[in-house]
């Protein structure tokens, strides 16, 4: 798993805005936001080990690269799912767009 869905994982699951982990961790928000969003694939180690303090985690642990690809599905795929549940899409919602996909689908043939 890339480190920038690793860090935004630890920070949805420790309750933080992107503002707060900002504040808490010293690095800049316009910084976080591009790791997070992998435009920034490489940040330093001085950045990792203060997000990773913040997070109660270690380098190591967002280093870490044994889940890159879960049960088939890739960092991608993880990053709009993690996306979805961030703007608030639902099971129900999700389950109603795959309908949608597949009714379209259908029509097509």
């Amino acid at each position: 798993m890339l480190v920038g869905i690793k860090i935004k994982k630890l920070r949805l699951k420790r309750g933080y805005s992107i503002n707060e982990l900002s504040d808490r961790s010293g690095v800049s928000k316009s910084y976080l936001s591009y790791i997070e969003r992998g435009i920034q694939k490489n940040p330093s180690l001085q950045v990792l080990t203060k997000l990773a303090h913040t997070l109660d985690t270690n380098v190591e642990e967002l280093l870490d690269n044994n889940n890159t690809v879960i049960d088939g599905i890739d960092e991608d795929w993880m990053s709009l799912v993690e996306e979805a549940i961030e703007d608030g899409v639902t099971k129900e919602d999700f389950a109603g767009i795959l309908e949608y996909v597949k009714f379209k689908k259908r029509q097509k043939d």
